[in-house]
């Protein structure tokens, strides 16, 4: 099966939770061999989400901040704005990939944008993510269905870290979350270090990237989203190299 020769990247500003989730399940339910891989970046606004298997007495108190039952793994997270999202939407099989290298490549990601900031990430095992100091930043929660992942990795910019006390954080109690603001000078926003954070991940797999303005009238978003809105949205259309051959750690 042939590589794909560049990942589509949409910049999708902040955008409900459930819209975007019906738009991944029908993209990847429709996708055949030659469909181009995708990432998204964006933000939710505040939603607690349940993963297949979670518990619910890991949610404590949510208060006017809807739960809603998705069908990823893991158990219960939280998202808001000032959290980068980032789904990526690939052919395992076509990248010569499995799950577990895409967690741990995702986890290595932020692992080195952390490093750029003179921070240390860490991982622990059984606890998808990274953790600066005990305190969670990124959290990752994945589905293959059909050989082609959805979902994927929220990493804590500037967000309300408030509304993690009202759950048990990816179902263990007590557990200290923190953001990449409260270490580190945060320079370009979603966009930036969502660009730094696809730039390092196509690196590391050792493909092209490209970012998407718009949709086809036949691509999920086109009817989910207001395609007109391009303020959230910076088109180009010269993909970046990869400087470097696929890293197997």
């Amino acid at each position: 099966m042939t590589r794909p020769s560049k990942v589509l990247v949409r910049e999708l500003g902040c955008q409900p939770y459930q819209q975007i989730w019906t738009a991944m399940r029908a993209l990847t339910d429709q996708r055949g061999a030659d469909t181009p891989d995708e990432i998204w970046l964006l933000e939710h606004p505040p939603v607690f989400t349940q993963g297949l298997a979670g518990k619910p007495e890991h949610v404590l108190d949510p208060g006017e901040i809807p739960v809603i039952q998705s069908d990823r793994g893991g158990q219960v997270t939280y998202h808001g704005p000032g959290q980068l999202i980032v789904y990526p939407l690939f052919d395992l099989e076509r990248l010569g990939i499995g799950i577990r290298k895409l967690v741990t490549t995702l986890e290595e990601v932020v692992i080195r944008l952390l490093d750029d900031d003179q921070l240390t990430g860490s991982r622990k095992p059984g606890a998808p993510g990274v953790f600066v100091d005990g305190a969670k930043i990124a959290s990752i929660g994945m589905k293959v269905r059909r050989g082609c992942t959805f979902h994927g990795l929220a990493l804590n910019l500037d967000l309300d870290l408030a509304p993690f006390s009202r759950i048990n954080p990816c179902g263990y109690a007590n557990q200290p979350m923190t953001r990449l603001c409260d270490h580190a000078v945060l320079e370009g926003g979603i966009v930036g270090v969502g660009q730094r954070f696809t730039a390092t991940l196509a690196d590391l797999i050792g493909i092209d990237w490209v970012i998407e303005a718009g949709h086809d009238d036949d691509h999920p978003l086109h009817s989910l989203l207001d395609c007109s809105d391009a303020k959230t949205r910076q088109a180009s259309t010269q993909p970046r190299r990869p400087v470097s051959e696929p890293n197997d750690r």
